[in-house]
């Protein structure tokens, strides 16, 4: 689950030029100025050695068919090493694997084109993987069947380990949004490279019941308005894509929106716009 603390960005985006800065004036402004300074608050731990951020991918579905907008959010064990005891999206590390898989529909060539930026060895293969690997952890975590899938949807996991492949999952891309890009800190213990997509709850076909519970990865799933999920106890980078899935449904939620890019230069948080 790479919903880290602290996401900033790898070798080669940190040398690269920034795509677009965030402005520094009017609403978009105050926010990029807001949520940089709440990041820079953290007092985090840096004496680790240094390694490569792990690619990864984390969904926010999203519940929009009421009067406010609610999110999906996951309670972590207390056990866990990482996090622990924290809500976050479903998310984790991108697999070679998640290239291959078939699915119901593509990404918006919007989305590619902005996955696409600041990307060691960019393709649409890469981007794609992304996109699939957010909603294969999301199966895999919460049992959510996102897509069209083959079989009983409302299936029950009887305690072996669920298989995407054999549930006959087929990722609908098309309606996926890409919402934020972070990469953690250096010298942090678990460095990763995150997109952040978020996805309609109508897209829901099924679930896979008995995956979350108390001796799960997660314990616990709230579906929760955006203004009650920021109260919770969880990473400061979630607060902050909440903040900006807020900004940016607010502002018609659209592909053709930029995307915040969260990055550490200069010993600091900043954010530029893809």
């Amino acid at each position: 689950m790479p919903n880290d603390p602290d996401a900033s960005a790898g070798a080669d985006a940190a040398t690269a030029p920034l795509a677009e800065t965030a402005p520094d004036h009017g609403p978009a402004g105050d926010l990029a100025r807001r949520l940089t300074d709440e990041l820079n608050r953290v007092d985090r731990d840096m004496s680790h050695p240094n390694s490569q951020p792990h690619d990864a991918a984390t969904l926010i579905v999203i519940d929009r068919s009421g009067d406010a907008p609610k999110v999906l959010l996951g309670l972590r064990h207390q056990r866990h090493k990482f996090l622990p005891g924290k809500f976050v999206f479903p998310g984790g590390r991108v697999e070679v694997s998640d290239r291959g898989v078939a699915t119901a529909t593509e990404l918006d060539p919007r989305v590619t084109a902005r996955l696409m930026m600041r990307m060691r060895r960019p393709s649409p293969g890469k981007s794609r993987a992304f996109a699939i690997a957010a909603i294969r952890e999301t199966f895999e975590e919460t049992g959510l069947i996102l897509g069209p899938a083959a079989g009983d949807g409302a299936a029950r996991h009887d305690g072996s380990p669920v298989s995407f492949a054999s549930a006959g999952v087929r990722p609908d891309l098309a309606p996926m949004h890409l919402i934020a890009r972070a990469i953690t800190p250096p010298r942090r213990p678990r460095r990763f490279d995150t997109r952040f997509f978020a996805l309609d709850a109508e897209t829901i076909s099924g679930k896979v019941e008995g995956i979350v519970g108390p001796d799960a990865e997660l314990i616990e799933l709230v579906w929760l308005p955006l203004t009650e999920a920021e109260r919770l106890d969880m990473p400061p980078i979630t607060k902050a894509v909440l903040a900006e899935l807020e900004h940016r449904i607010a502002g018609g939620f659209t592909h053709d929106l930029p995307v915040p890019f969260y990055q550490w230069i200069g010993r600091r948080f900043t954010r530029s716009l893809l």
